[in-house]
């Protein structure tokens, strides 16, 4: 594994990092972006009562949404400040994977598809899987000490 080197000559400051820690920061911090815009979505434009009403129309508890919303949001918060990283990496993945099943996998693959297949939040699920496994990365609050 290469690393980086910085050296700064004005204060004295070397930094390292390995190329696996910059890829889970790049990782970690899209995928708390994405996730914060997701949440948003539901809250800001389908309104949380209109996201719960989705829910039951595809044959879920109305409740559930409620807390699908809250699991993005607190997720991508955690995933963006790197606060315990590999567990809500691995929290998160049910809930991807439960938009496969309803109501992504009835559109099929393609994401681009009426009703947008399961091809992106499968993508996005196996993401999560490798997050957990990569860790923290640098600039991370929770970073774990190897």
């Amino acid at each position: 594994m290469t690393a980086l080197t910085t050296d700064t000559r004005d204060s004295g400051f070397i930094a390292t990092a390995s190329q696996a820690d910059i890829a889970a920061l790049v990782l970690r911090v899209s995928m708390g972006v994405l996730f914060l815009v997701h949440a948003g979505l539901k809250i800001f434009v389908f309104t949380p009562a209109g996201t719960a009403a989705f829910f039951s129309s595809l044959g879920l508890p109305g409740p559930l949404a409620y807390l699908v919303m809250a699991a993005e949001l607190l997720g991508g918060i955690a995933l963006i400040l790197g606060l315990w990283t590999r567990w809500v990496s691995l929290a998160l993945v049910p809930i991807l994977l439960g938009s496969i099943y309803t109501p992504h996998g009835a559109a099929g693959f393609i994401f681009s598809n009426e009703g947008g297949g399961w091809e992106f939040p499968a993508f996005w699920a196996v993401a999560l899987v490798v997050q957990a496994l990569l860790g923290d990365g640098i600039f991370s609050l929770g970073r774990s000490r190897r």
